[in-house]
């Protein structure tokens, strides 16, 4: 059961808020509508009650806020908007995916693509689903932690009858088991015919909370739709008729040839067109909507053939039958606004009425016994989306499911040998940057660029496409989704370092023989300090994109440490206060009284020796200061 309370969002500027001191309440077992044109404030409110958008107001689920609910995926089901996911990615993929990160089974992604009867989609890219498919992934998405609770936004926008009925079928199943179920629309017939509570806005404010059957009965009244090229003269003959047999009969006439019968049937206007010789296009029974923006204007007299009837026109023949018509109108929220009626000497009189209000359900706690300290209700908070459950292998499905990685890597390689063969041909090249593909006029080697933008892409494709967050959540920035990022980050480094020296010295041997692809003698150094750099890029690279929340910024991050930061370092070193680290393992040993086991000073030095480098040390400079910066953002987000 989900409770709303006092739910208000935040005014801009000098506009007033677009939802205000909203409650409702929407219980297990049922299909809750939120009904209201556009802009009444209905996306808003499901943003205030999942806690991604700043406000006031309590929401809960099931007795619980949604921010105090250990793993909110397997308790709120949420589909707002288009399923944010990668475009390259595959239908089968992107829920393997979110599998690893609620922490449900893979097997659950075959078994959600079943329900929704996706499964012949399954390899099917992202950006090539139509609208009705992708709202299938997407409440597929919602459905796959087996929530008690669905929050859909506008699921039946855009989509085919056939596929209307298919998902007010599974909204219906998912209630009938017990599940709450709150969706939005902007269609009242809609609402009518799929609900069983249908909570009303309008402006931002709560106008009706009613039953399916009530609503049916005050907002939605049978019509007669008629088409004719001659709408004014039959209208006029119809509202004639209607008088002369004191029967009670209101004629509207819509944009064109288009009238709208109330009080009558099909036979009757059938009739009446054909004894007066009046042509019909269409003559069908409806369901008319009496909606808030309606305004009826009554009108008395026989107009005459060319008479054009502008608004309502109701006939009464006696004063029972307009009182009751008149209670009738009231009891809809909707048209109590402006309504007219006609006396009993034809003359048209406003009707000053003002909305219901609606009485708040005795198990709701008022706003003001919710927060005694204060008039208002407590404040929102936005809430970040839930960090994966299992980071590392949602990491390896979220860089294994695109392309993007491997066609860099592939592109990596390729730039790695043409250089390599280019400096080969121009000579004069030391052998370890020969086969490191690193000229001396460029900042990185190749294989250094191109594992700094696999770790840019790691954080920058979660803000850009943030699957994670698949209620628009702010996607997390936590210590265990960073810890997945950087292991796999360093592996696909490795890798990239590894095959691009191979291939270099491949392409070399084979072009111009063995001479220019042997070993240099130091190549345990040398293979250390090359690792340390890939590894260092692409580390630079993750900690910039989660930190600037942008591949840009990542990628941009990884050349400002050739760039910007080497030159300070040097700059730095070339101060004769700065010791050499010389000694540093002996040092250590005297001070801590350790003997080193199986000679560990030597490593020790070789990796000082490494930092100690100018672009060593501009590296780790780098990533301790963007590690930081990351620890911070995250320590104030959760102080927030």
């Amino acid at each position: 059961m989900i409770q709303a309370v006092g739910l208000t969002s935040n005014p801009r500027k000098a506009l007033p808020p677009a939802v205000d001191d909203v409650s409702f309440e929407a219980r297990a077992g049922r299909v809750t509508v939120l009904l209201g044109a556009s802009g009444a404030g209905k996306t808003t409110v499901l943003r205030l009650m999942l806690e991604l958008q700043q406000g006031r107001g309590l929401t809960y689920f099931r007795g619980r806020p949604l921010h105090r609910i250990a793993h909110p995926s397997r308790e709120v089901g949420v589909l707002l908007g288009d399923v944010p996911g990668h475009p390259s990615r595959t239908v089968r993929g992107h829920l393997r995916m979110l599998c690893a990160a609620t922490g449900v089974p893979v097997r659950r992604a075959d078994e959600v693509l079943e329900v929704v009867g996706l499964v012949s989609l399954r390899d099917e890219r992202l950006g090539t689903l139509s609208r009705g498919m992708d709202r299938r992934l997407g409440l597929a998405c919602a459905l796959l932690a087996d929530p008690h609770t669905l929050v859909l936004d506008a699921p039946a926008d855009g989509l085919s009858s056939r596929e209307n009925r298919w998902l007010h079928g599974m909204l219906r199943a998912h209630a009938d088991q017990g599940g709450t179920v709150l969706t939005t629309t902007a269609d009242p017939k809609e609402a009518a015919r799929t609900a069983d509570q249908v909570v009303t806005l309008k402006e931002g404010r709560l106008v009706a909370d009613q039953d399916a059957a009530d609503f049916a009965r005050t907002r939605l009244r049978p019509r007669v739709a008629v088409r004719s090229p001659h709408a004014a003269r039959l209208a006029a003959l119809l509202t004639k008729e209607a008088r002369t047999a004191h029967c009670s009969v209101e004629v509207v006439q819509e944009d064109g040839n288009r009238l709208s019968v109330y009080g009558s049937t099909c036979a009757h206007v059938g009739e009446a067109a054909f004894r007066h010789g009046i042509l019909i296009h269409q003559l069908a029974d409806e369901t008319g909507d009496m909606g808030s923006s309606a305004v009826l204007t009554a009108a008395v007299g026989v107009m005459g053939a060319e008479a054009h009837v502008e608004a309502s026109v109701t006939t009464d023949c006696t004063e029972s039958d307009a009182d009751a018509d008149t209670d009738d109108s009231f009891d809809n929220p909707a048209e109590a606004e402006a309504a007219t009626e006609v006396d009993s000497e034809g003359e048209v009189e406003d009707a000053d009425a003002t909305l219901p209000t609606p009485a708040p359900s005795p198990s709701l706690p008022s706003p003001r016994a919710a927060d005694a300290l204060s008039a208002l209700p407590p404040p929102i908070s936005v809430r970040s989306a839930p960090s994966p459950l299992r980071p590392l292998r949602y990491e390896l499905r979220r860089a294994a499911g695109i392309s993007t990685g491997f066609l860099t890597g592939a592109a990596v390689l390729v730039v790695s040998a043409l250089t390599a063969v280019l400096l080969a041909r121009v000579g004069h090249t030391p052998q370890a940057r020969l086969l490191a593909a690193w000229p001396a006029q460029l900042p990185l080697p190749p294989a250094a660029l191109g594992a700094g933008l696999l770790g840019a892409l790691a954080f920058g494709d979660e803000f850009r496409h943030p699957a994670l967050a698949a209620d628009r959540g702010t996607v997390p920035r936590r210590l265990g989704m960073l810890t997945a990022k950087l292991v796999i980050a360093a592996f696909t480094a490795l890798l990239l370092a590894f095959l691009a020296i191979g291939c270099n010295a491949e392409v070399l041997y084979l072009l111009y023989g063995r001479e220019f692809a042997k070993v240099p003698g130091d190549w345990l150094a040398l293979t250390a300090s090359w690792f340390g750099l890939v590894v260092g890029c692409a580390w630079a690279g993750v900690l910039a994109a989660g930190v600037f929340r942008s591949t840009t910024a990542g990628l941009a991050a990884v050349l400002a440490v050739p760039v910007a930061v080497v030159p300070l370092v040097q700059a730095a070193a070339g101060n004769t206060s700065v010791r050499t680290a010389a000694g540093l393992s002996v040092r250590l040993r005297e001070v801590l009284l350790v003997q080193w086991p199986f000679g560990g000073e030597r490593y020790l030095s070789a990796a000082v020796r490494l930092v100690a480098q100018p672009v060593g040390w501009a590296l780790a400079l780098s990533l301790t200061t963007l590690l930081c910066a990351y620890l911070f953002t995250t320590l104030r987000s959760r102080v927030r």
